[in-house]
This record gives structure tokens, C-alpha cells and sequence, in this order.
């Protein structure tokens, strides 16, 4: 299985759903580097499940236990491992998926790679549940680049046919950058996101989800980190957010839009602030030619509605080989994109330090 990101850092992630337990090993940080545990454990309670009208009634505490690479929370050089335990199964509710596989979910696509002896319990290695381990990982690189000030963020931009305004591309603060991450449901505009919430709540009467965007943006970042062709910031990024289950589309900057524009449209002006080269605009979302601008970087990802709903769909019998109806069973989030923000935001911090980590060893 593709589990393992190899760049300067070095991070693998094992586990399944409803394994004994989650976890992921880090290689390539730095040494010297405090970890504030309080602030991972605030971040990984962000995507944790549980005790919220819009997610999973699953609940688990998510709290990682450290098994090396860390002497007094700070890194020592080694390896860093952490493991999560999965205290709150319920596998018989997966049994019948084997057989009859979701649409929309990798049952099907499992079955025939690994010949049915994948995990099918929670969706196994294909579950939203391993975006934990992600998030340990990239809550770290977050208090990393917070050291060297540089600011990530992110937001929900948009829950079916409710949408919010996005980042200021162009003076985004902190204050506008950390805003929604403080708050339970994680928006910009509060009676956007009451709005939001009841479009989660009316696919869940219909036994049906529902899909979203979110946006991410990080400030302080220098210029000129990134590369041209196959190495640039936009690569490494969509990379790893591609790499979160449901996923299926990450633009950048003002992204497809800019397919209805022209050049004097889309092009971004510079100027002189001071000593430093600045854009009045932001279309490029802070990257050109692979390598940063210096302006504010701002991607999108469109997180598909959840496969596994309780309204009966079409599928097939695999045994059989013949059609099948399915209702799934067990414990879903109607949405999952409130749960995906940190996620996202882990993603980024993982590029961007992997990133730094590389112009370090130029340098």
C-alpha cells in the first residue's frame, strides 16, 4: 500500500480502521524541536469523532501515545512513532460489505487488488479514521512553522448549495486566518455556517450526505521556496491532500475560474512595498512556476458527500456476480467536511516543512 510519503521528511502511517490501533512514524525532523502537547491535543480534537450533530456517533479520544523520537516533548533526532488506539468498534456492521461493496467507497477497488484479504471492518486502510495519524504529523510541522512565522489555516468554504466568503487573498491576517478554528463548527460567518449545518442535517433526514470545500492558506511564507515540473508547491501539496479520503479536486489560487478569464485579467501586477516585492492581486494563490510568491498561498479542495448512507443503492453481489441492493449499516458522518478542515491543514504544513527542510540542506 502507498502509506508512506517519502521527501525530506519520511512519514508512514499503519493501521486500519478497526485495528487495535493507528499510528505513524516520522523520520527527518529536526532536532531541538518542543512539541506543546496541549496545543496537538486541541488540534487532533479538531478531527477527532464524536459529539457533534454533524459527524459520526463514534466517539474516540484520539489522544497519541509517543513510543520514540521524543525525550522531554522534544525531538531528539530519531525516528518519532505515535500510536492511537481504536477504543470504539463496531465491525459486524461491515460484514455483509465483502460481498457487496458501496458505491463511492474503495470496497470494490480493494477487492480486487488485494484478492479479499483487505481489512473491509470501517473501511480498513481506506478510512477516513487514518487522517488521524496525518494530523499527528502535520500538528507537528504546524508548531514548527509557527516558530519560524509562518501561519496556516483553513476554513469551510462551502456545504452543498451553502456557500461563505472566502480568505482575503491578499491581507490575510492571522486573526481572519485562525478564526474558524476556533470555533465548533469551523467558518468565517457564523449564520453561513448555521445554514451549512442545516443542509447536513436535512441529507441526514433523507439518509443521504453531502459534499463541500474547503479552503487553506498559510502567511509568512518567504519567497522562493518550491520548485519548476515535477517538484513545485502546488505538486507537493496536492500530493498530500489527495492522500485524505474524499478528496477528489484541489485548485489553487483562483484555481478553474481562471479559464474565464484573460490575461490582463488573471495576471497579478507587482509593486514595491517598501523593500519587498509584492502582487496587488492574488489569481496565482501565492506560487508561480512551482515556487512561492511570498503572497499569502491559498489552495481549495472539493470533499466529496460520504459513500456509505442508509438509502438504498444499486451495487452487486461479488460472490454472486449478479445485482444487489444495499443499505449500509453502522455509524457515518453525513459530512465529512467540518472533520477534514485540520486535516487540510496538516497537509499544507507537511508540504511546506518538507519544503523547508530541503532549502535547509541547499543552504
Amino acid at each position: 500500500m502507498g502509506s508512506t510519503y517519502c521527501g525530506n521528511l519520511k512519514i508512514s502511517i499503519f493501521g486500519q480502521s478497526h485495528s487495535g490501533g493507528i499510528g505513524v512514524v516520522i523520520d527527518g525532523l529536526p532536532a531541538g524541536e518542543k512539541i506543546d502537547m496541549d496545543a496537538l491535543h486541541a488540534f487532533l480534537s479538531r478531527r477527532a469523532p464524536g459529539g457533534k450533530a454533524w459527524s459520526t456517533p463514534r466517539k474516540e479520544a484520539d489522544l497519541p501515545q509517543f513510543l520514540g523520537g521524543l525525550v522531554n516533548d522534544t525531538t531528539c533526532g530519531a525516528p518519532l512513532a505515535a500510536l492511537i488506539a481504536n477504543t470504539n468498534t463496531r465491525s459486524g456492521d461491515y460484514d455483509n460489505l465483502r460481498d457487496v461493496p458501496r458505491p463511492g467507497h474503495a470496497d470494490y477497488t480493494a477487492q480486487v487488488k488485494y484478492s479479499g484479504f483487505q481489512d473491509v471492518s470501517g473501511g480498513g486502510h481506506f478510512s477516513g479514521r487514518l487522517t488521524a495519524p496525518l494530523c499527528i504529523a502535520g500538528g507537528i510541522c504546524m508548531q514548527i512553522l509557527a516558530r519560524r512565522g509562518i501561519h496556516i489555516g483553513a476554513h469551510i468554504l462551502r456545504i452543498g448549495s451553502v456557500s461563505e466568503a472566502g480568505f482575503d487573498p491578499v491581507h490575510l491576517t492571522s486573526e481572519e486566518l485562525h478564526l474558524a478554528a476556533g470555533r465548533d463548527f469551523p467558518v468565517l460567518d457564523e449564520a453561513c455556517g448555521a445554514r451549512m449545518q442545516e443542509e447536513i442535517q436535512r441529507a441526514r433526514a433523507e439518509l443521504d450526505s453531502v459534499g463541500g470545500v474547503i479552503e487553506c492558506a498559510a502567511i509568512g511564507l518567504p519567497a522562493g521556496l518550491g520548485d519548476p515540473m515535477f517538484d513545485g508547491m502546488e505538486n507537493r501539496i496536492a500530493r498530500i491532500a489527495f492522500a485524505i479520503p474524499a478528496v477528489k479536486g484541489v485548485e489553487f489560487g483562483a484555481g478553474f475560474a481562471i479559464a474565464d478569464m484573460r490575461g490582463s485579467e488573471n495576471n497579478d501586477p507587482f509593486y514595491m512595498d517598501g523593500d519587498t516585492v509584492r502582487t496587488r492581486t492574488n489569481h496565482a494563490g501565492g506560487i508561480l512556476g512551482g515556487i512561492t510568491s511570498g503572497m499569502p498561498l491559498i489552495f481549495r479542495a472539493a470533499v466529496k458527500p460520504t459513500p456509505s448512507i442508509a438509502r438504498e443503492q444499486d451495487s452487486v453481489s461479488l460472490s454472486r456476480m449478479e445485482d444487489a441492493k444495499l443499505a449500509v449499516r453502522g455509524r457515518h458522518d453525513p459530512c465529512i467536511v467540518p472533520r477534514a478542515v485540520p486535516c487540510m491543514e496538516a497537509a499544507l504544513a507537511i508540504a511546506i516543512t518538507d519544503t523547508l527542510l530541503e532549502k535547509d540542506k541547499v543552504n
